[in-house]
């Protein structure tokens, strides 16, 4: 599939991957709607961070996704709809979970509606390893049960499904990619890299975390933005949740030490009650079944983590008004 010239509409692309999306979709040619939510500030979010050969020739547009009518407008004349946009602070999900509910799961509907009503030809819809909970099983490949241990991955649960509806029922081109954790320049402060970075780089002698003990499996975000584009590009894709992950998972104490001894050595990790999600909340270990990613698409993850941790670092480094050491972000 050649991007040259295609109309793309990209939901949530002000934000970490949707930015890192756009990038990569511009320079394959693609003419982007960039699609940010609407802010008094004209806050364009990540987007700000793109160089102009990055975002050259994109049109930047706000709206809700929660707004069917926004939403129709969005997807009209587009040739493919990736979409991003969604509420994904798990700990503000105790706090908000209708939230989760109307952006996740109502504005979900509203884009599969708008890409079935206006006749597009793909949609690729962002599903997150969270759906799975903590394993049943090792790798978690994409046969494995769902589980709701959040409000916020049971929210994403419901647009998963709404997304499986959808071909089932109307034959929508859609497809799900289902990310593991991702990380890179640009990650908001609420993410766990961020968090220690941050704190490492103020000079905290103390890094304050939550849970120490739970396993995640980091992909750098050019990695997942090229996931994005290779299953947008696969017809046997249709239909499909396809996991986009590294294969490979660390503890997060062992992924703290590894950045102290980056920044600075002398720092002390430890685990904080304030930070902890609650017991039955927690999802323990998240390593991904990534052999259908790479038999189906090709894909396979090409930065490891001590580049990708690297590059990370620097840009923490630089841009300190982004990430404030003194506050916990959720």
């Amino acid at each position: 599939m050649t991007w040259q010239g295609k109309r793309v509409l990209v939901t949530g692309a002000g934000g970490f991957i949707g930015s890192r999306l756009v990038a990569t979709l511009v320079q394959r040619g693609a003419r982007v709607r960039a699609m940010i939510r609407y802010n008094s500030r004209n806050d364009r979010g990540n987007l700000r961070l793109l160089a102009d050969d990055e975002l050259a020739g994109a049109e930047v547009i706000s709206g809700n996704v929660e707004d069917a009518d926004c939403v129709s407008e969005a997807v009209a004349g587009c040739d493919c709809v990736f979409h991003l946009a969604a509420l994904i602070g798990i700990p503000y999900s105790y706090t908000a979970p209708r939230s989760y509910v109307a952006t996740n799961i109502v504005g979900t509907l509203n884009v599969l509606d708008a890409v079935r009503r206006k006749g597009v030809a793909r949609m690729v819809h962002t599903s997150t390893s969270e759906t799975y909970g903590t394993a049943m099983y090792e790798p978690i490949d994409e046969k494995h049960p769902l589980q709701g241990q959040s409000p916020y991955s049971a929210s994403k649960i419901g647009a998963d499904k709404l997304a499986e509806s959808y071909y089932r029922s109307f034959g929508t081109p859609v497809a799900t990619i289902r990310p593991f954790n991702t990380y890179g320049p640009g990650q908001s402060a609420r993410a766990v890299i961020p968090t220690i970075i941050t704190q490492l780089l103020a000079g905290k002698r103390t890094i304050e975390l939550g849970s120490l003990e739970p396993k995640r499996d980091l992909t750098f975000v050019e990695d997942t933005a090229r996931g994005f584009i290779a299953v947008a590009e696969c017809d046997a894709a249709l239909g499909e949740t396809i996991n986009v992950g590294n294969g490979k998972a660390i503890r997060i104490g062992d992924l703290a030490e590894m950045l102290r001894n980056m920044v600075n050595p002398a720092a002390q990790i430890v685990s904080t009650e304030a930070r902890v999600r609650p017991t039955k909340s927690e999802v323990m270990n998240l390593i991904c079944g990534n052999a259908k990613a790479a038999d189906l698409l090709g894909w396979r993850p090409t930065v490891s983590l001590a580049d990708g941790l690297e590059r990370t670092v620097a840009f923490v480094r630089a841009h300190p008004d982004w990430y404030p050491a003194d506050q916990y972000t959720v």
